[in-house]
């Protein structure tokens, strides 16, 4: 009987195991891991005197990444939803560590960086996106009833967003890294139930006031500039070619040199 329960037990998880997601994820991995190695080869090799020093630390976080993810899959995702407020919490915190002497670090301009014992440069905003997909994943769980509401469904939602965005914007000034969860919050409230139509009609609305608070921030009060640039650059790369136009005038480089589908592999 116990055989029985335990044979039982195997072929359960195995068939709870997506054999399907984990093959795509490795496929991922090892097209991106080529790509590594493809185009930093020439710098490692002039700067560490090797061409796969850059390609052999991505693929060592490649597997650690790998075995993390295996062990996760293992845990029940229900006992995720009973942490999910201190998700949110620890998310919140994360993000404010920046702001601690000796721990926090400026690049650039940007404070977004905090110094690890085992990592010396970590982002606390990619905690966060697991943190707020955690914390939404069971929020939006435990009201689906109230999903098609404006207030609870649409407003609230976004009203509890809102101190994890000022933070990523008024401290961390991390523009994409903002953009990038309210896409994924966005996408997380359409699945589980929550009106299109509310999301046409007051995102065009905020999507307008953001682009017009920008804008009216950087002609009049000098504040946030940089940003209204960057979403502006590709009209005309060539006016600031060395900074806000340098990624597109390079995507248009290598389009004009390999194509859409590239030169191949390249040492």
């Amino acid at each position: 009987m116990t055989k029985t329960k335990h044979h039982t037990k195997r072929k359960e998880t195995y068939k709870s195991f997506d054999f399907i997601l984990f093959i795509t994820v490795l496929l991922l991995l090892a097209l991106g891991i080529i790509m590594v190695l493809s185009a930093s080869s020439p710098s490692s090799l002039a700067t560490t005197g090797s061409s796969y020093t850059y390609v052999i630390k991505q693929f060592a976080c490649a597997v650690f990444g790998v075995i993390a993810m295996i062990i996760l899959s293992k845990i029940d995702y229900k006992k995720y939803a009973k942490f999910y407020k201190i998700a949110y919490i620890v998310s919140l915190v994360a993000l404010l560590l920046v702001l601690v002497p000796g721990l926090g670090r400026t690049v650039n301009g940007a404070r977004r960086w905090i110094n690890l014992p085992i990592v010396s440069s970590f982002q606390p905003s990619e905690l966060t996106k697991i943190g707020i997909i955690v914390f939404y994943a069971a929020f939006l769980t435990k009201h689906r009833d109230e999903l098609k509401n404006i207030w609870k469904g649409f407003l609230k939602p976004f009203l509890i967003l809102s101190p994890i965005i000022i933070t990523l914007l008024g401290i961390q000034s991390h523009f994409s890294a903002s953009v990038i969860i309210i896409l994924v919050v966005s996408v997380m409230m359409i699945v589980a139930g929550s009106r299109i139509a509310h999301f046409v009609t007051f995102g065009t609305i905020g999507a307008t006031g953001l682009i017009g608070g920008m804008y009216i921030l950087a002609k009049y009060f000098q504040i946030g500039g940089f940003r209204l640039t960057r979403i502006t650059a590709f009209l005309n790369p060539w006016a600031d070619a060395q900074d806000s136009g340098w990624q597109i005038i390079q995507s248009l480089y290598a389009i004009g040199s390999g194509g859409l589908f590239g030169v191949g592999l390249r040492r």
